[in-house]
């Protein structure tokens, strides 16, 4: 069988997200390779494992056997990870995240990191595009994730997420049908933001005064929920991480519309000092 443990762990992303364009995106995969790697292992098997309608993949009877040993294979080698390596980190890590990152990305990477490094500890603070590395509010961070300036010091860089903002719209809304639509088109309609200071505001706002456009504010929050909350009664539409809309829609009347623009899509790495000089 050819097929190896990050085609079980895109396996596993993909039963989780619900799609394979969500499972590719969790895994930080091209969709496309994303698809070859799922239709590889699925021949390998012998079998499909998902029953695929438009954009979602349903496991079919096949798949739930398959994603439970995935999940049993999966985990016997994170816990080998963690015997072999949780001697070796100790102490604390202190990281500073920008608001996107804290509530749809760390979540789940702190929690594989203290399975594997229960000796280890980390501490999350806010962070921001505009605050270096060592120079953190509460003291020096060891490191951010975040999408630094270039001219913010000598950093390295190493990727971690891929990050994505879409467009929340009430289920009735003009552009609740849409599968995909211009920054430009969403000017046109009252809008549900966030707070002036924080730096997702900002950049949008910086995005529309490059149009020429001002974005139509009705509200401005304080965080992405409660964003996702005021649209569902219809006060505006708003621009939220697909991670955070993903989690809305389960119990909210609203729709989810991919933003066509290139800047929709960023990819945070995780900036640490150059300690080396280099």
């Amino acid at each position: 069988m050819r097929f190896d443990f990050a085609d079980l762990r895109l396996f596993r992303h993909v039963v989780e997200a619900g799609s394979i364009t969500h499972g590719a995106e969790r895994a930080n995969l091209a969709l496309a390779a994303a698809s070859t790697r799922i239709r590889n292992m699925e021949e390998a098997l012998g079998a499909p494992l998902f029953t695929r309608t438009g954009r979602s993949a349903t496991l079919n009877e096949a798949g739930e056997e398959a994603v439970e040993m995935a999940r049993q294979i999966v985990g016997l080698f994170d816990e080998l990870a963690v015997r072999v390596t949780s001697r070796e980190l100790r102490g604390t890590v202190r990281m500073g995240a920008i608001q996107t990152a804290q509530v749809g990305m760390l979540p789940e990477a702190l929690g594989i990191l203290r399975d594997r490094h229960p000796l280890g500890s980390g501490r999350v603070g806010p962070g921001s595009s505009l605050v270096p590395i060592g120079q953190g509010g509460s003291g020096e961070l060891d490191a951010a994730l975040m999408d630094p300036p270039p001219l913010l010091g000598r950093l390295k860089r190493f990727p971690f997420r891929r990050d994505r903002f879409v467009l929340v719209v009430p289920d009735r809304h003009p552009l609740a049908k849409r599968h995909t639509v211009s920054f430009e088109e969403i000017l046109d309609h009252d809008f549900v933001g966030l707070e002036r200071q924080s730096a997702a505001q900002r950049f949008f706002a910086d995005k529309a005064a490059k149009l020429g456009r001002t974005l139509r504010l009705r509200v401005q929050l304080r965080s992405f929920e409660t964003v996702c909350r005021v649209v569902e009664f219809n006060v505006g539409v708003g621009i939220v991480p697909r991670s955070s809309a993903l989690r809305a829609v389960k119990t909210m009347a609203i729709r989810v519309v991919d933003i066509a623009d290139a800047w929709a899509v960023r990819d945070l790495p995780i900036c640490v000092r150059n300690l080396d000089g280099r």
